[in-house]
């Protein structure tokens, strides 16, 4: 049952195939087989049973809430969640427990969702890998996988087990750990520049960032408030779509968001693609791009090509400025938001007390990790009065010209973009803490990274499609033929499991993760 998709087990639920509190207790155990990943910081298997208990008890009465009733979801511990602890993988935040939930969260529950638990990140989001939290990094579910061992060559515990497993990716790693090992069936991320989609494309699962504004980012801890977008981790397309469908809407609490949508996110079955124009950007085709992305990438387009699609190099001629205008902008908002954990209202405080300037001093420099405190001195740099107008009005006036860079290729008659997602695969840890963990450009538009194939180590590759600003529905859509075409394998951890195998067994013999 844990290797369906959302839709497949929710239905199987409605049937009396299996019950909320049995669901619950095979994520629960599978959680607990799998914690070396470190996907998960806070397990709420109390919270979680008892709310398996009220949806079984709905189910009896044929009072299902829909799709999502007694569905098990995680959540990214940077969304407070009420009455469990959120600490956004940082000594700042340890012990503090939110007074009330986020919307996104509240949503979830409010159609009967269960809440396995809180997973790990980037410390405050601060990163691609999820390697700088204080809990420790999370392993790709991948390092385990058959797929990967056999092109290794190696036992699924060998002796260079600590050293061989490969990053998530980042910021939602945890979120991403935990939907490809199969411990729930969808889990929330945050996106501000690849945060989610990048995760996903790492651990072979479907990673979408709704258009900004659709989402609510009412109690999601800030990291950049005009970029930041709650996103979306499944298996398949159309799970996704079923969870933006519950989560999309006007939040008065966020004033960012727009009111109720029109459009639907129940995704129809494209058959026929000619009448679709997808543009190749001509500058993500970049040196330090993967032969074997840039080959799958090739493909893809082809593949629309060759089902009567229009496929056109287009250009985003302001692609170059976009990691220095992100870093700008990224930095000066963290350096404004963190300004509020100060030690005096929540959060970690220091014993020294010798004045208050003191205490700020040290609070913030046992509480946050050298990249969130080297983010707050940028930021506050290019914040100064004398730097205001050369970088940070400079950055913002950049952005206008990126973003006006997409609003002409979609007006130009292009449909979707078509880019890859990463650079490459999941790399090993031991190489990836040898570079610089820093995130990609963003912008308000939505996107969805859809794996696509194996490389040549056996680890998933994926590609991501970007839309206009909501029109969420066309993206899923393309992105929903994309996946039934390409027919992503499923991931092979038998191996690991143990005694958590025989759930397995018939279900990935059996069951396709595309509708």
């Amino acid at each position: 049952m844990l290797g369906r998709t959302l839709r497949e087990v929710s239905a199987a639920l409605k049937q009396g195939q299996i019950t909320p509190t049995e669901l619950c207790q095979k994520c629960l155990s599978l959680i607990k087989k799998t914690k070396f990943l470190n996907a998960y910081i806070t397990v709420s298997e109390e919270v979680a049973l008892k709310q398996a208990e009220e949806s079984e008890e709905r189910y009896k009465k044929g009072h299902s809430l829909g799709d999502l009733d007694g569905i098990p979801v995680a959540v990214k511990d940077n969304f407070s969640t009420s009455g469990i602890e959120t600490t956004c993988a940082s000594n700042m935040l340890k012990g503090y427990v939110p007074p009330y939930n986020a919307t996104v969260v509240q949503k979830l529950l409010d159609q009967g969702a269960l809440l396995m638990g809180k997973t790990n990140l980037d410390e405050f989001a601060m990163g691609s890998g999820s390697t700088d939290g204080v809990f420790g990094p999370v392993k790709n579910p991948w390092s385990y996988s058959k797929q990967y061992r056999e092109k290794r060559k190696q036992k699924p515990h060998g002796e260079n087990e600590e050293t061989n497993w490969l990053i998530t990716g980042g910021s939602s790693g945890g979120s991403a750990a935990a939907v490809s090992a199969f411990t729930c069936f969808a889990a929330l991320g945050s996106d501000t520049g690849g945060s989610t989609r990048n995760p996903a494309a790492h651990c072979g699962v479907v990673g979408l960032k709704p258009s900004y504004g659709l989402v609510s980012r009412h109690g999601l801890i800030p990291l950049v408030n005009s970029m930041d977008v709650p996103g979306i981790l499944t298996r398949c397309v159309d799970d996704a779509a079923t969870v933006l469908g519950v989560l999309a809407g006007h939040d008065c609490k966020d004033s960012t968001t727009v009111q109720d949508p029109v459009q639907s996110f129940i995704l129809p079955s494209l058959t026929d693609v000619s009448k679709l124009c997808i543009g190749i950007p001509k500058e993500y085709l970049v040196p330090e791009l993967s032969s074997e992305v840039q080959s799958l990438w090739s493909k893809a387009a082809k593949l629309f090509e060759s089902e009567g699609a229009k496929v056109i190099e287009v250009s985003l001629p302001h692609t170059s400025y976009s990691i220095v205008c992100y870093h700008v902008l990224c930095t000066s908002e963290v350096a404004s938001n963190m300004a509020r954990f100060d030690g005096l209202e929540y959060g970690h405080r220091c014993d020294i007390n010798v004045s208050t300037e003191a205490m700020y001093a040290a609070t913030r420099r046992e509480g946050f990790n050298d990249v969130v405190r080297g983010r707050i001195l940028s930021g506050n740099f290019f914040l100064l009065k004398e730097n205001y107008e050369n970088y940070f009005i400079k950055a913002q006036k950049v952005r206008r010209l990126i973003a006006n860079d997409f609003v002409n290729v979609f007006n130009s008659g292009v449909d979707v973009l078509l880019t890859p997602t990463t650079l490459s695969e999941a790399v090993p840890y031991v190489d990836f803490i040898k570079e610089d963990n820093r995130t990609r450009s963003a912008q308000g538009l939505p996107a969805v990274s859809v794996p696509m194939a194996l490389s040549n180590q056996g680890l998933p590759i994926g590609l991501q499609f970007i839309g206009r600003a909501f029109c969420d529905q066309q993206l899923l859509t393309v992105a929903k033929w994309f996946e039934k075409q390409v027919q992503f394998p499923v991931i092979q951890l038998q191996e690991i499991m143990g005694d958590c195998s025989s759930v397995f067994e018939n279900d990935l013999a059996s069951v396709s993760l595309k509708q």
